[in-house]
């Protein structure tokens, strides 16, 4: 399991790491590689356009994962889970479209602050989407097809690229951008929460098709479109 992901596993116990400080501390023998706080000394919080390896996330995405967390500050990014490193395994993968949903980063509001995840995640489908989404999600035009709802969007689009082990095949690709958690209560701001979500998948999304070298990047637009088909 990545390294960032267990940290936030034993958010729990970081927090009560830095509520009973020194006592702790020296229950567990602590040799140095936490901080005063009960936190890792190599833990850090850095702008959302850090994160992911740092070429993920564009300004404009950076904006909406304000709006999706309340955040502008995230925990970083284990450095070798980047959309470089989910393009390479994407590629290997290809042409077979049995390896599921695959990690290509996760996003952790700070430690000491409301917990907030977002999994983002590559998998591959045999052809373009046809059925009709559930209604909870609005269409967009973008790719082959997008959707967003108020915890969740997806991008799906073509990708014909040299670095593809059948580079005469089109590849169909799907990122998701997911509230990782339990459901929460129907939001208010609807719109903007739909929006921000495919935001963000969009900048996945383009940043994939940029890696993997797709064919006029995968037929996605450079800003995000958020009209509805």
């Amino acid at each position: 399991m990545r390294t960032v992901f267990n940290r936030r596993s034993v958010r729990g116990g970081l927090l009560a790491a830095a509520v009973v400080g020194s006592l702790l501390l020296g229950a567990t023998g602590c040799s140095g590689d936490e901080d005063k706080d009960g936190l890792p000394k190599d833990y850090k919080v850095v702008a959302g356009t850090q994160l992911c390896g740092g070429h993920a996330i564009s300004h404009d995405a950076s904006k909406a994962l304000k709006v999706i967390t309340g955040s502008s500050r995230f925990e970083a990014s284990e450095e070798k889970y980047t959309v470089a490193q989910a393009a390479t395994e994407l590629a290997f993968a290809f042409p077979s479209t049995d390896v599921g949903r695959e990690d290509v980063c996760r996003i952790f509001t700070p430690i000491g602050t409301r917990s907030f995840q977002l999994r983002i995640t590559w998998s591959l489908e045999d052809s373009a989407p046809t059925d009709a989404p559930a209604s909870k999600f609005t269409v967009l035009k973008m790719g082959e097809r997008t959707v967003a709802a108020t915890e969740k969007a997806y991008v799906f689009f073509a990708c014909r690229s040299p670095r593809l082990l059948d580079s005469s095949s089109v590849a169909h690709i799907a990122i998701g951008v997911e509230y990782w958690g339990m459901p929460r209560d129907p939001q208010d701001n609807v719109e903007a929460l739909k929006n921000a979500y495919a935001t963000v998948a969009h900048s996945f999304s383009l940043a994939m098709a940029k890696e993997l070298r797709c064919d006029k990047n995968g037929g996605l637009p450079p800003k995000p479109v958020l009209d509805p088909a």
